[in-house]
Formats: structure tokens, sequence, C-alpha cells
């Protein structure tokens, strides 16, 4: 039985792939290697390590996909979810520099987002896509 959604390699000409980036699981991990000389210690550092791991293993299975009208979420060949652009009201990088959070609003909800991908491709390709619904700092 085939999958009826197409590859992420089949996308239009115009579609960009961001990379991944594991900062922000490695600096989880090391955060929780960094907690073991706690008195409570390894609860600490076991619930953290794990976390980042859990972290670690989605920057590698999930990919964000920028189409010419909307945002698709992939794990592996299979489509997660898409985002059309025209239902975004604004986004925002919260410490890209980390990385930290990615956060957008649609029409119906709001997502909060690791950044788990190259915060530079991922800036880049929202400023070129929706470029305009960007929430400033404040």
């Amino acid at each position: 039985m085939s999958d009826p959604s197409p590859a992420p390699a089949s996308a239009d000409a115009s579609s960009v792939s961001i990379a991944p980036s594991p900062r922000l699981p490695l600096a989880i991990l090391l955060l929780g290697a960094a907690l073991l000389p706690l008195p409570l210690r390894p609860w600490p550092s076991l619930v953290i390590g794990v976390f980042g791991l859990f972290l670690l293993v989605q920057t590698y299975s999930l990919r964000l996909e920028f189409r010419a009208d909307t945002l698709v979420v992939w794990r592996g060949q299979q489509e997660l979810r898409r985002f059309p652009y025209a239902e975004w009201q604004s986004w925002r990088l919260f410490a890209a520099w980390l990385p930290g959070l990615f956060f957008f609003r649609e029409v119906n909800s709001i997502h909060f987002l690791p950044i788990l991908f190259d915060p530079a491709q991922l800036r880049e390709q929202l400023v070129l896509r929706v470029g305009s619904l960007e929430t400033p700092k404040p």
C-alpha cells in the first residue's frame, strides 16, 4: 500500500528544507551532566538528559519544508502537518542564538516549537515567505 502524500524530494522547485541543528539538544544534555553534583542526583540529570535525547531524536527525524504557500512538517517520508501562510498572523524567534523557540500564530492556534533546525536558514526563509508578519522585539 502506497502513501498518498508526496515525499519531500518531490516538492516544487521553490521549496526549501531546513537543515537540522543539534545545538539545543546537546546544550540540554550538557546541562543534565552539569547537574550531577546536586544533592538530589541522579534524578534532575536523568530527567533533563532524557528530554535532551528526545530532542536529539526529533532533530534528525523531523524536517521543515518551506513551500511557496505553506510550511510543511515531515517525519521521514510522512507528512505530519501543513501550515498555510495565508492563516498566519505573526511569528517570532526567541533566543535564536541559543537556539531557543520558534513561535507563530495562526488564525485558530498558537505554536511554540524548539529550534531544532539551522536558525539562520529558518530566519531567512521566514523573512522571505512571511517577513511582514514578524513580531518586533519588545
